[in-house]
């Protein structure tokens, strides 16, 4: 009897280990197709939303680039007009500065050729100081 009980037992484990098995792997089986098709819409879904967050990045990103490039043009037009109005000063002030050195140059030499005497006053275009009696 006991040899019974044995193998009886032995044979109760195997079965036993057979359907624990066959629930492991009855569970572990892939979904069905339809559980299938949902997933892959849902991720989808995902990557669709990812997409669309980044295609406004992208927008946001061109718009600020935009805006940096008008500032850069905006800057240059600013430094072409400053150096244009540079240009005329020192133009202004060479001109002006190179008459100013002649006559100076003029009175120089005309206080050399008459010794001691004064220079000869220039022609301001005003009027003659009234002779004092």
């Amino acid at each position: 009897m006991e040899g019974l009980m044995r193998k009886t037992s032995k044979l109760v484990g195997l079965a036993g280990a057979a359907l624990a098995l066959s629930l492991l792997t009855g569970c572990s089986q892939q979904p069905d197709p339809a559980q299938q098709a949902v997933n892959a819409a849902n991720r989808a879904d995902q990557a669709a939303s990812r997409a669309e967050a980044a295609s406004q990045r992208a927008q946001q990103a061109a718009a600020q680039a935009q805006a940096a490039a008008s500032r850069v043009e905006q800057a240059a037009s600013d430094a072409k007009a400053a150096a244009d109005r540079a240009e005329a000063i020192a133009s202004k002030t060479t001109a002006g500065g190179a008459s100013h050195h002649r006559m100076r140059r003029r009175h120089k030499a005309a206080a050399e050729e008459g010794g001691a005497a004064a220079p000869a006053p220039a022609d301001t275009g005003a009027a003659p100081a009234p002779a004092t009696p």
